[in-house]
């Protein structure tokens, strides 16, 4: 029994540890250790630990799910003014959808923290990625109650909207139309695409594409086809000419 204690008390101190080691890291601090631990304890984990006052995850998430969509909203909002409801609507799925939570939550290493029921753990639940998104919520939520939704913005500025503005989610955006729309409502003139370079083996090629707007050069993109170039120069031109207008 002595021993027993003793294992647990070395695996209690470990999971303090190792807590207090992620938020030093991280750069972001939960001042409530009860909140903190609340974000990352599943409820198979309550469930094998029902005589102590444990409290799973799921109001958090249920929480840091609504904090979410608000926050990336106003970014969204505020980053592409161009942009159409419809297509503000889908740029926002792809980033809160399951896949980006889960591949934010595995670059933070969430998943060494989550506290799982024994069974769940035998399964892989620690790589489970409808977990690992949920733990992500959970966390945005903990983070909102004990700090504001600013230290939660401050959190997706290095987290999250740094992949916004580095193209990941290009794949969901038309910024071809939105500098379309924006040059014809100013009546500036015309813009054309063309290709500078092709490079690369036939099953691995790169393309680099240029905009111009009256044979002046707005932006150069890079991709894996014409078509995806030509997104990234417009892209570009787009962050050019709303650069010049403020």
């Amino acid at each position: 029994m002595r021993r027993n204690n003793k294992e647990k008390e070395f695996n209690n101190r470990a999971k303090e540890n190792l807590f207090k080691d992620f938020q030093d890291t991280i750069g972001f601090k939960i001042d409530n250790e009860k909140l903190l631990k609340q974000a990352f304890t599943h409820s198979s984990y309550v469930n094998e630990h029902r005589r102590k006052p444990f409290e799973d995850n799921e109001r958090l998430e249920f929480l840091g799910d609504a904090v979410l969509e608000l926050t990336v909203s106003q970014f969204l909002f505020k980053k592409y003014p161009m942009m159409t409801e419809g297509e503000l609507t889908k740029l926002r799925a792809a980033i809160v959808c399951e896949p980006s939570l889960v591949a934010f939550a595995n670059e933070l290493e969430f998943g060494k923290l989550i506290l799982l029921g024994k069974g769940e753990e035998m399964t892989g639940g620690r790589e489970r990625p409808a977990l690992l998104a949920d733990v992500f919520e959970a966390y945005i939520g903990a983070l909102y109650l004990d700090q504001g939704i600013e230290k939660v913005i401050e959190f997706l500025e290095k987290v999250v909207f740094p992949k916004i503005n580095a193209g990941a989610f290009s794949h969901v955006m038309d910024f071809k139309s939105q500098l379309q729309e924006l040059i014809q409502r100013d009546g500036t003139g015309m813009i054309e695409y063309r290709v500078l370079q092709e490079k690369g083996p036939a099953h691995n090629k790169e393309f680099v594409s240029k905009v111009s707007l009256n044979g002046e050069e707005l932006g150069v993109g890079t991709g894996k086809s014409k078509k995806e170039a030509e997104q990234h120069a417009a892209q570009m031109a787009l962050g050019v000419l709303k650069a010049k207008t403020t």
